[in-house]
């Protein structure tokens, strides 16, 4: 049987897609090992939805959340007000699709992202402020059954990984405090 696979946020792999035209490598023995077996699958949501890089930040709109976004009952918009959802909405898809056709169970992916966020997100204000939720690719992500973790979480990451190559996997796992 295979290694399981991992989707991994292409920021997160060195890949310049974030808003700004930047990256937030991650550089960790963990990462390098996945990569070095195979299991590294790299994917921006954003760029997969259409979006520009660079592009103007952007954010769910204040006091909603992914779900709603998904739900078409709320928005990302952009700092210059552009609604984006349509975007957003159709890159959480594309990930998925691309989790499922390389057999992915579980994503690491760039906390604070109104895409890849799954602790926290930005308040939707433009401020620099955090709240406690998920973007719209890791929302869409956990409510297909992966297993969702941020780049702070490696090494449960990697627990998991290692019990889903044993069979020993039957759930998402709970999140870590």
């Amino acid at each position: 049987m295979a290694p399981a696979r991992v989707l991994v946020s292409a920021c997160l792999l060195g890949d310049a897609v974030r808003w700004d035209g930047g990256h937030q490598r991650l550089d960790t023995a963990v990462l390098r090992r996945w990569q070095a077996e195979g299991r590294v699958v790299g994917f921006c949501p954003e760029c997969a939805g259409g979006l520009p890089v660079p592009r103007p930040p952007a954010e769910i709109e204040p006091g909603a959340d992914a779900a709603a976004v998904l739900a078409g009952r709320a928005r990302v918009l952009a700092h210059d007000g552009r609604d984006v959802s349509a975007a957003f909405v159709a890159g959480a898809e594309a990930a998925l699709r691309a989790a499922h056709e390389a057999g992915a169970s579980v994503a690491l992916l760039k906390d604070g992202s109104p895409s890849c966020g799954s602790t926290c997100v930005h308040d939707g204000r433009f401020a620099g402020a955090t709240v406690p939720g998920r973007g719209v690719t890791a929302e869409r992500l956990a409510a297909a059954g992966l297993a969702v973790f941020v780049e702070t979480e490696v090494a449960a990451a990697d627990r998991w990984l290692q019990a889903a190559d044993g069979g020993t996997i039957a759930a998402s796992p709970p999140r870590e405090p």
